[in-house]
């Protein structure tokens, strides 16, 4: 089978043991403790030297302030279109992106993302799933509400957090017909490395999302629901891509995540734990519970989008962590 130039097969691994798996040795918590000393006194000189954006607090809550990143010079040389042009090809993209609170990387990524993909002919529309629920935040759930509410016009899915911005115009965003295509693969994400990672950036026709039932809603709050789809991938039999022939490194994507974590949603109680290491069954598209509140055409900087106010549902008793305080 011939594949694209940009996109190479990559074989599927067994996860890797982390730091603190299996024996835990004087040594490996001597190492762990002066790791956090070192990072401490580091935190400390930045903080103190002012090279830290400054945050205030109002009722309760960090804001992080941050100017908006510098655009590609071709960001700024193209006048956005908010039509979808039929004559760039027969596919069309579903951009999901799963939301809650995080604003104003929201106003830079909208026009950027539109026109990074109007400067490479992908036909698109760009989907903000904002959960607007008292839950704990849930990525994938809120992916799987992206892929039921794409509409019949689109046929395949990037599934694309808000903070990660692509900056190198030889990144592939065209219709992945031979498997996922991971496009922030382990060797370009500026964070994670590690050789099981899908996340950050996944596109997938609609075909293939389906034959996964999608993603598993039991994984409320961040992170791990990316490492439960790996092994969906593996259990449907897809052949995972990655990109070939990109040499920007760690600096392929401009990362511009909000530092100030939620506590709430960073939280994993141990049967949660235990969930990224299998396969949910029968969790997915097939038991996803939600409603939609309202939908939103938006325009910011001449980019258009639509934010889909959605209202997940929680089964307590199955997955008593969406509630953690």
């Amino acid at each position: 089978m011939m594949y694209s130039s940009r996109r190479k097969p990559v074989l599927y691994f067994r996860e890797e043991r982390r730091f603190l798996t299996g024996k835990c040795t004087v040594y490996k918590l001597f190492g762990l403790c002066m790791v956090l000393v070192l990072v401490s006194l580091l935190w400390l000189q930045l903080s103190c030297s002012g090279e830290i954006s400054s945050t205030t607090q109002e009722d309760g809550h960090f804001l992080h302030h941050q100017q908006p990143p510098l655009l590609p010079s071709y960001t700024r040389d193209i006048k956005a279109n908010t039509e979808d042009d039929p004559s760039w090809g027969p596919h069309k993209l579903a951009l999901v992106v799963p939301f809650r609170e995080r604003f104003e990387e929201l106003l830079v990524f909208v026009p950027f993302m539109h026109t990074f993909l109007n400067k490479k002919k992908i036909r698109h529309k760009i989907l903000i799933i904002n959960q607007v629920d008292h839950y704990r935040f849930n990525r994938a759930s809120l992916i799987n509400v992206g892929y039921l509410e794409s509409g019949n016009d689109t046929d395949y899915l990037a599934m694309h957090d808000v903070d990660l911005l692509p900056l190198n115009e030889a990144l592939d965003y065209g219709f992945p017909e031979d498997g996922p295509f991971h496009v922030a693969s382990p060797e370009l994400h500026p964070i994670y490395h590690y050789k099981t990672y899908v996340g950050g950036i996944l596109l997938l026709t609609k075909k293939h999302y389906s034959m996964c039932n999608g993603m598993s809603n039991r994984f409320w709050g961040w992170g791990r629901e990316d490492d439960e789809f790996y092994r969906r991938l593996r259990k449907a039999q897809l052949q995972l891509f990655r990109p070939s022939g990109i040499t920007t490194g760690y600096k392929t994507f401009m990362h511009i995540h909000d530092p100030a974590w939620r506590k709430r949603d960073q939280k994993r109680v141990a049967a949660q734990k235990q969930e990224q290491f299998k396969v949910d069954p029968d969790g997915g598209l097939t038991n996803l519970q939600y409603q939609v509140e309202s939908r939103q055409e938006l325009i910011i900087s001449s980019a258009p989008c639509t934010v889909i106010n959605t209202r997940l549902e929680c089964d307590q008793n199955q997955t008593p962590w969406c509630l953690l305080g």
